[in-house]
């Protein structure tokens, strides 16, 4: 795509110090969610519930706790992906699945991704995690984050390695409706959103430009507002003024996810990332989740 690049340089302000309690807990727990979205068990369990495609089971499977809702709040809630790829599976899936089948499916693949991937000898770590977890979740406040507040919902399970992935779900969905905020406080739509991230070099254009369902006009048009914003320049980089926009942007995530780490505390805090780094280490280490991925994880 012309115009756009897939780093930056000379916006080193663009940086959020990674000393901020709710981005070190985001960057040691988001790789035991994230393998939901690699594991082929996930992929197996959406096709074996009647969902013909992969992109059917993601949305169904991200969504299924609001039921059986359609793709207008759907696509309003993941922010950045284009309404009308969204509306390709929704509500098409709940012809083919039930939301209550397809959550039910989905747990069991991540059971069996988890049991497969987790390092050998982890369970005390997971029990001990999961307590620390779902106290954290206990803490959330849901007001305007509807995707987080339906996965509270999930009924806890009884395997210490599904709470951790229950818990961790709850968190960054939690964080992640607090980041659609803070973008649209921010003006910024979804693609604008997407735009800006690609071009603080943290997450690869070629990791979300084909799979967000965007068409090239479509991109265009983003880069353009943002560059008579002054957010981006001529080349697609972020300029002066849009590093320090993108470091708003990120702070405000941080600052609108501290309500688990209150819960917790400054001591639970660390011992929920002591615990949980070694296990998100092992899973990108092994390859169960890529980096760079599209939701920007790095390696703990």
């Amino acid at each position: 795509m012309s115009g756009i690049h897939s780093g930056v340089r000379g916006v080193p302000e663009v940086a959020v110090p990674q000393s901020s309690p709710a981005r070190r807990l985001w960057t040691a727990v988001e790789p035991l969610h994230a393998l939901v979205y690699f594991a082929p068990e996930t992929a197996a369990a959406a096709r074996a519930v009647g969902l013909p495609s992969w992109w059917m089971g993601y949305f169904a499977g991200r969504a299924a706790p609001l039921g059986a809702v359609g793709p207008a709040p759907v696509a309003a809630m993941f922010h950045v992906f284009a309404p009308a790829m969204v509306a390709r599976s929704l509500p098409d899936a709940w012809a083919y699945a039930s939301p209550e089948a397809v959550l039910e499916a989905r747990t069991e693949a991540v059971r069996a991704a988890l049991d497969r991937t987790l390092p050998a000898g982890s369970g005390r770590s997971l029990a001990r995690l999961a307590e620390l977890l779902e106290h954290a979740v206990a803490g959330c406040g849901f007001e305007g984050r509807p995707l987080a507040a339906a996965w509270a919902r999930v009924p806890r399970p009884a395997d210490p390695a599904l709470r951790v992935w229950l818990a961790a779900t709850v968190l960054r969905e939690h964080r992640g409706d607090g980041h659609v905020l803070a973008a649209v406080h921010a003006g910024l739509g979804g693609l604008d959103t997407t735009l800006t991230h690609v071009a603080t070099g943290d997450v690869p254009l070629a990791a979300v430009q084909d799979n967000r369902g965007w068409t090239e006009a479509e991109w265009e048009e983003s880069r353009r507002r943002l560059t008579e914003r002054g957010v981006l320049d001529g080349e697609g980089r972020l300029t002066e003024a849009g590093g320090a926009l993108r470091r708003r942007l990120e702070e405000d995530t941080d600052r609108l996810a501290a309500s688990p780490l209150a819960a917790l505390g400054v001591e639970g805090t660390e011992e929920a990332i002591r615990l949980a780094v070694p296990l998100s280490r092992h899973l990108v280490d092994s390859g169960a989740l890529p980096v760079p991925n599209p939701m920007g994880a790095p390696r703990p």
